[in-house]
């Protein structure tokens, strides 16, 4: 794994590289990455102040352990996790945990949305 530091713009490029991604900028700013129209998979604050994302419900704590990450405020009770930047992860992780957590709200979808959207 790699231990190298990913940046905003990064993280952004990547959210919308996931089948079915779309951005949206809600609540003063906020970049909101989505599938299906409206059901989030990551937030990410324009003015630096982090990153969330959903987690599983199995790991939510032990992130919650981890130097860095902490329960994402208005969400940690769906099991989501926030990291302010520089992010306590390497790239590898990072980029792993986002497509899991696009996968974890993809899945609660209906079988006909989910459709060209699973990896």
């Amino acid at each position: 794994m790699s231990s190298q530091k990913i940046t905003e713009q990064q993280v952004a490029a990547f959210c919308l590289s996931l089948p079915g991604a779309r951005e949206d900028y809600k609540w003063g700013g906020i970049r909101v990455f989505s599938v299906a129209g409206n059901k989030m998979f990551a937030v990410l604050d324009l003015a630096g102040a982090g990153l969330s994302f959903k987690v599983a419900d199995e790991l939510f704590l032990g992130y919650c352990d981890r130097p860095g990450v902490r329960p994402a405020p208005y969400l940690a009770r769906a099991k989501w996790i926030s990291l302010e930047p520089p992010y306590p992860m390497g790239r590898d992780e990072l980029l792993d945990l986002l497509q899991r957590s696009h996968q974890l709200v993809v899945r609660r979808l209906p079988k006909r949305l989910q459709a060209g959207l699973l990896n």
